[in-house]
């Protein structure tokens, strides 16, 4: 079975872990519902609605990518682990935004709107992409061919880019110092844990298709890195 960045590629329906998934998210996803609409009375109720609406969009992209465009495997293991960094950090930036550790609510300005431009670019840069590429695997002749073209034409990793932006624009609207830590944490995952096994599964199925891509394309940053 093949693997590269800490999970399998090989192809596998698994519908159950992936009902699972699903469901644990959900679950996450209406907690934060419950918290911003029916729970205690925050200071800063606007921005608690604001954050259990991400959390809620995250949640439908995520049965978009788990049940329409994820071909691998996903193992128990893994959908229990990141169903609890999504438990973390959605529920953690809502209480963060809510005014869990304030007396007053932060202002409603100009870098919450750029931190909701964030949440939609992201969102449309990673499940944008992952749609492009879909599309162009059915074509006849994309079979074992390496996907280059569309949004993957800016960054090999663009999906990985969409992440990096949502993140950021979700730490904005939690309105905290401390929610910064999850994308900075998540950008050196994606540099030092993911990017480096999933290059090497890469040029080992594609080859010289895949090394030409890797010449002329960044990583991660468009135009930077």
């Amino acid at each position: 079975m093949s693997a590269s960045g800490g999970v399998s590629r090989a192809h596998d329906p698994s519908l159950g872990p992936k009902l699972g998934f699903a469901l644990l998210h959900g679950a996450i996803a209406a907690a934060c519902l419950w918290l911003a609409f029916g729970g205690p009375a925050w200071p800063d109720p606007l921005r608690a609605r604001v954050l259990a609406a991400c959390a809620v969009l995250y949640w439908l992209r995520h049965l978009v990518t788990l049940f329409v465009l994820l071909q691998r495997r996903v193992e128990r293991s893994e959908a229990l682990g990141l169903s609890l960094f999504f438990g973390l950090f959605e529920i953690g930036f809502l209480l963060l935004g809510a005014g869990l550790f304030t007396d007053a609510a932060v202002p409603f300005g100009l870098a919450d709107w750029i931190g909701i431009a964030l949440v939609l670019l992201g969102s449309a840069l990673n499940t944008g992409s992952e749609l492009q590429r879909r599309a162009w695997k059915q074509l006849p002749g994309s079979k074992g061919r390496c996907y280059t073209r569309g949004l993957f034409a800016y960054a090999m990793h663009i999906i990985y880019s969409g992440d990096m932006v949502l993140f950021t624009g979700w730490a904005i609207l939690a309105a905290s110092l401390f929610a910064f830590a999850i994308p900075l944490l998540m950008t050196v995952m994606f540099v030092f844990v993911h990017i480096p096994p999933l290059d090497a599964y890469r040029a080992s199925r594609y080859g010289a298709e895949f090394e030409a891509y890797a010449a002329r394309t960044a990583k991660l940053v468009p135009f930077l890195y």
